[in-house]
């Protein structure tokens, strides 16, 4: 049974309303773009940061847990976590690079937002090849390690006193820019149907209760008919 098929099946049990919310919202979904936070501690930015990526269509994020737990706040994600996919780097150590290397092997620019960065910018970096758009800790910022690891850096342009924007803040100024530009461009920055099958059938499992027992009941049914 195809995922193709799986889906057709285990829809049925989805209410009409949330299949159609399916079928309108993963057209939007991208993973050109990829969100990476280190070290964040607060649960209010952690959500924040899940919440943006929702609205903004982003499908894919890195959390690196060096030092500090991530967790988050429901009453601020609004069940936003519930529909992106939440990668973890939280072994013992080595976590940030873990997390690296496994995004550049599969493309991926590393951009780490930094205030002293050069003229780079959220509205001008290149849409050309994915990124990964890295934040780090709420008082320190990224890690040397990431820094040195990175691609490039990327400034959020300031006019104020202070240094630096709140995490979240961050997070959405860089995301919503950059996601904004992209949907305007001619970069093939949607999912291909493959990988749009994939994820409407991932999210039919969270929502159809007792998905994994009817999917077995779904794939013996078709045994006995094939055999």
């Amino acid at each position: 049974m195809t995922n193709e098929q799986l889906y057709d099946r285990l829809s049925a049990f989805v209410s009409d309303n949330k299949r159609a919310l399916f079928d309108r919202l993963a057209p939007q979904r991208t993973r050109h773009i990829t969100v990476v936070l280190e070290d964040i501690y607060q649960a209010h930015n952690a959500s924040a940061v899940v919440r943006t990526a929702d609205l903004l269509g982003i499908q894919d994020m890195h959390i690196i847990e060096n030092r500090n737990k991530y967790t988050v706040n429901p009453d601020v994600t609004l069940g936003s976590s519930k529909w992106v996919d939440m990668h973890r780097y939280r072994e013992a150590t080595g976590n940030t690079m873990r997390c690296v290397r496994k995004l550049k092997e599969q493309g991926y620019r590393i951009v780490v937002t930094s205030p002293h960065a050069p003229e780079v910018t959220p509205a001008t970096i290149a849409l050309d090849r994915p990124m990964a758009f890295c934040f780090g800790t709420e008082l320190t910022g990224a890690s040397e390690e990431l820094m040195a690891n990175a691609d490039m850096q990327l400034r959020i342009p300031m006019y104020g006193f202070t240094e630096s924007y709140n995490i979240s803040v961050s997070a959405a100024i860089v995301l919503y820019t950059v996601m904004e530009r992209l949907r305007n461009s001619t970069v093939p920055w949607q999912l291909p149907h493959e990988q749009l099958l994939d994820l409407k059938l991932a999210w039919a499992r969270k929502v159809v209760h007792s998905a994994a027992h009817l999917e077995a009941h779904f794939r013996a049914g078709e045994m006995r008919e094939q055999g």
